[in-house]
């Protein structure tokens, strides 16, 4: 079933609230394993043998963790975003490639193994173009909300910078777990507009682009979910704590 998928693992940025000088943030550990090594065990459960990282900052400190596997590796010079850093890994995509699964490397050890294989069921059942992961969160504060039409359609991410008091009340959340037909890729990332703001590409504006352009978008909604996005040394120490209580449910 996975022999036409690919993986991206998004491994290039520099981390600066973690203030990690020499070695990449998703080189760091958590529970006394990298926290890249674990997304990629999650593939290799999934049996994804088409694994490519997206590398930058520090990228020998993430290079050498996989000295003896076959992954693929895509530097991303400049960290012009997610968007670019995509388009980084477009450039040496495998042939044959039909799907492709897009994780973050430093917040993505939590997935159980079976969301992402009902993520792939979804997006194949509906012959989705893009296909994303939703949660829920007790505290949504600093994420992305999902803002969804009378039939349940998502009709935009917002992100909190830009949100009302009441979209700030909505707790289903993006937590950056893709999947995207290479087609819908190879059209639209081009298209992405560099945000006036911070000057990078972000992969959610492809969200907007294919709303626009009357694709097919689906979500799989994962409800409340133990969850922790890792950006500083603070919640590398909460996002252990919660992986800690949850590791035997990560099959």
């Amino acid at each position: 079933m996975m022999k036409d998928f690919a993986a991206v693992i998004l491994a290039a940025g520099k981390g600066k609230r973690m203030n990690s000088k020499t070695v990449n943030k998703v080189t760091l550990l958590l529970a006394a394993k990298p926290m890249v090594i674990r997304t990629f065990e999650i593939l290799e459960k999934l049996e994804i043998k088409k694994v490519l990282i997206v590398v930058g900052f520090a990228k020998e400190s993430v290079m050498k963790l996989f000295d003896q596997t076959n992954v693929i590796f895509c530097e991303q010079r400049k960290r012009l975003g997610t968007a670019h850093a995509v388009n980084c890994a477009m450039q040496k995509m495998p042939l044959g490639v039909k799907n492709i699964l897009v994780l973050n490397g430093d917040d993505s050890a939590m997935y159980k193994t079976d969301t992402i294989r009902q993520l792939v069921k979804k997006h194949m059942e509906t012959k989705s173009s893009f296909t994303f992961l939703t949660i829920e969160m007790e505290n949504p504060t600093g994420l992305g909300r999902i803002i969804r039409g009378d039939q349940g359609k998502v009709l935009a991410i917002v992100e909190e910078k830009d949100a009302t008091e009441d979209i700030k009340k909505i707790r289903e959340v993006n937590p950056a777990c893709y999947l995207f037909r290479i087609e819908f890729l190879k059209k639209y990332l081009p298209l992405i507009k560099k945000s006036s703001v911070t000057g990078e590409y972000y992969l959610t504006s492809l969200i907007d682009i294919g709303i626009k352009n009357n694709e097919k978008i689906e979500t799989l909604q994962a409800g409340l979910f133990a969850w922790r996005g890792v950006n500083t040394k603070e919640e590398l120490v909460e996002a252990e704590n919660i992986f800690l209580k949850i590791k035997e449910t990560l099959v």
